[in-house]
Formats: C-alpha cells, structure tokens, sequence
C-alpha cells in the first residue's frame, strides 16, 4: 500500500530552491498523468458509494436536498433500519442462500469440471459445448416450466429450496471456470498419484483439490456474489412470503415502505453491500489469483 501512494513529494526531501521545486511539480504531474487513468477508475467506483453512505448518515429532510455531507451525522439510521420488523430475517434467509448454495454448487461442479479437464471419453467436446450454451441461456426463458414444477408440483412456492435445490447439480459457469483451472494442472502429478495406488476420486481430493484452491475460491466468491444479489430468482419465488424474502428482494420493499426517507434506503444499501464488501477484501488475493490463472479477464 506504502509503494501505491508514494509520490515524488513524499519519496524525496522538501525542495529548497526554485529550481528543485521546478523540478518537483514537473514530476510530481508527470505522475498524475502516469496514474491519471487509475484515478479516474478509482473515483468512478469510489463515489457513488461515497455518496450512498453519506446519504444513510443525513436526516429526513436533508437526503432530499443538495447537500453532499450531512450537518449532523445520523448514526441512528442504522438502528432503526435494523429495527424495521422483517429485515433481520432477510439477512438470516440471505445469509443462509448464498452459503449452503455455495457450498451445494462447488461440491457439486468440481467432480463435473475434473472429468472435463482430465478425462478422455467419447462426448467430452459435446459435453462442454452443452455447459458453454447453458451459460448463454437466459434464465428468464426457462422461468415458466421451472415455476409450474416447483410451485405446482412440489408446491414449494414461498420458499428459497427452489433456488438452492438446484445448485446441488452444478452450475454451467462455475464448471466452466474451475475446468478452465484445472487444465492448468500437470498431468504428471496425477499420474503419480495413481502410480502410487490412487484412485480417482483420491486422486481428486489428495492431489487436485489442494493445487485448486485459488480456482475453488474464484468460483465460491462468483457464486456467492451472485446468491447474495439475486432480486429475480427470490421475486419469482418467495414474493408470497415475507419470511422467506431476501435482503435484495426485502430492500425494494423497504423503499415502498418508506417512500421519501431516501437515508434510511441508504443506511440499508449500505448493510447490505457490507458483508460482500468484507468477503472480497479477505479473499481477494485467491479470488484474484484463481480468476487469472484460469484466463478468464474483465
């Protein structure tokens, strides 16, 4: 962090004479021109939750006016919105979607993901061609057939099980990213291993599963990401019932129920996007080691 920030005005001595500070502004520009594009990038993604957070600590009449920074600041914002009846339970159901179907999709994707890297069998191209097109495939096309047989047939509409129950048989881009790492892996090493009197399935979990922790990490934190934001899915399914809402579903509500009390909206925003937040700051350096090593870039 030290080496990011370390301008010409702090690496070097206070200049003295108008020549040295001559020299110091000159470089001094010459470095905001070098990192002017990685400014701009930072503002750009830095503001507007700047903006969300100064909202939530503004009074009432405050977040519907001009001013950026509150006169005082409202930490009471943020009990009260833990106070609103229902929204602890959102983050229970939420919590409780994004970590049992994260762990349901990585158990269930990296056997699928393995036999794609490793295996040689008649269909394989196929096979991968048919998990690359599900991935293409929006799934707002398939939501009527779905709906009618987890709400018809298993009537388990007002629930969040017809989005998990699904997870535990892989998903398309999770076995597509965790393929894509586990061909990075030596064949060699596998052969050893079965040289040595391992199986399959142990070759998987003594051998490829501790070199793949970065690709294992890199696809919990997408899908984690993903149940942990997902509007559509808990809409569709559990909008009937309040007690199984989510905190993105149950936001768009809490806006409803407050209608002009844009620093409460804001406080739970904030609340929301926070434990994402944490995940990603601790797990980044995996996350962003397995995303590489797999190519996938942007």
């Amino acid at each position: 962090m030290t080496q990011l920030l370390d301008t010409p005005s702090e690496s070097k001595a206070a200049p003295t004479t108008p020549a040295e500070r001559t020299a110091h502004r000159r470089a001094f520009l010459e470095w905001i021109a070098v990192h002017s594009l990685g400014i701009a990038a930072a503002l750009f993604f830095t503001l507007p939750f700047l903006f969300v957070l100064l909202t939530s600590l503004m009074s009432d009449s405050q977040a519907l006016s001009r001013d950026l920074v509150p006169h005082t600041w409202e930490w009471d914002n943020y009990r009260r919105v833990l106070d609103t009846p229902g929204f602890l339970t959102w983050w229970r159901n939420t919590l409780f979607y994004a970590v049992l179907g994260t762990a349901l999709t990585v158990i269930s994707s990296i056997p699928v993901a393995y036999a794609l890297a490793k295996f040689r069998f008649r269909g394989r191209n196929l096979a991968l061609m048919l998990v690359i097109s599900m991935m293409m495939l929006p799934p707002q096309v398939i939501i009527i057939p779905m709906y009618l047989f987890w709400a018809k047939q298993l009537d388990l509409s007002g629930t969040l099980w017809p989005l998990i129950i699904p997870m535990a048989f892989g998903d398309a881009f999770s076995i597509f990213l965790l393929r894509q790492f586990l061909t990075t892996i030596p064949d060699e090493y596998l052969d050893a291993a079965k040289v040595d009197g391992c199986g399959d399935l142990r070759t998987l979990l003594k051998v490829v599963l501790p070199m793949a922790r970065p690709g294992i990490a890199a696809a919990a934190l997408f899908q984690f990401f993903y149940a942990w934001n997902d509007y559509f899915g808990p809409q569709i399914y559990a909008s009937e019932n309040p007690g199984a809402w989510t905190l993105s579903y149950g936001l768009e509500s809490f806006k409803g129920a407050h209608h002009t009390d844009w620093n409460l909206t804001m406080a739970a925003t904030v609340l929301v996007m926070a434990p994402v937040i944490l995940v990603f700051f601790f797990a980044q350096k995996a996350f962003v080691e397995g995303v590489t090593l797999t190519g996938v870039k942007g």
